[in-house]
């Protein structure tokens, strides 16, 4: 027979456990939701706009044909379902100096690198996406003078911290900028052999396409939404 001590504390051991087991069936459990990893995907249907990723050269004359003929016109038609992101170095290389900083050598020359460095500038001051490609456009037309275009440019739509714009590359900001380009750049898989390469959600898939009729990739790209369609069809 079991004493009466040994019996009470198997039955508070009992008491306990069956305490501890509906505690844990009555816990709220947060379910575990895995994610589809969101880079370079789209579903049907999905609202986020079309990232256009433009890997160039400020005096290579195939970019300066894309910005202008294909670049701002498809922005200008599609920029609801559509976001511009602007990587100026191309072939460019980067190398260090005994002081640490940044040396650029660029595919058309010392003056590409500087026009290279005020279209980064550029795109990081100016905040109102249009502007900010008018002005890069309007800079690629002339990169003879990059300096002179640039404030010609600015001033053409009206920006106003034009000085922030300077002082970008006047400082170790600027070449930072490039540095990140650079980095961005020779990050591409397959490598970059042609200069503009654009991808599209990060997509280099139908180069030949993107470079010929942009606005088409873009709306294929976009998927089915209203806005896409709204835009589409009119073309």
């Amino acid at each position: 027979m079991i004493p009466t001590r040994k019996r009470i504390f198997i039955l508070l051991f009992l008491i306990a456990t069956l305490g501890i087991l509906l505690r844990i069936l009555s816990y709220p459990r947060t379910q575990l939701v895995l994610k589809e990893e969101p880079h370079y995907r789209r579903a049907p249907g999905a609202p986020l706009p079309v990232l256009v990723t433009v890997f160039y050269e400020a005096l290579c004359p195939d970019s300066k044909y894309f910005i202008t003929k294909q670049l701002l016109t498809t922005y200008k038609a599609a920029a609801p379902i559509m976001e511009v992101q602007l990587v100026p170095y191309g072939k460019a290389h980067t190398t260090v100096d005994n002081e640490g900083k940044f040396i650029f050598d660029c595919q058309h020359g010392p003056t590409e690198c500087q026009a290279n460095m005020y279209h980064a500038c550029a795109s990081e001051v100016i905040d109102d996406a249009l502007t900010r490609l008018e002005v890069v456009t309007c800079m690629i037309r002339d990169n003879r003078n990059p300096k002179d275009a640039m404030q010609k440019c600015t001033k053409q739509y009206n920006v106003e911290n034009v000085d922030l714009i300077q002082k970008c590359f006047d400082s170790s900001h600027g070449s930072e900028l490039m540095k990140l380009n650079g980095d961005a750049t020779h990050a591409l898989r397959p490598p970059v052999t042609f200069i503009p390469t654009i991808t599209l959600d990060g997509s280099q898939g139908n180069q030949a396409s993107i470079l010929k009729d942009l606005f088409t990739e873009i709306c294929k790209s976009a998927g089915g939404t209203a806005k896409a369609e709204s835009i589409c069809k009119n073309r």
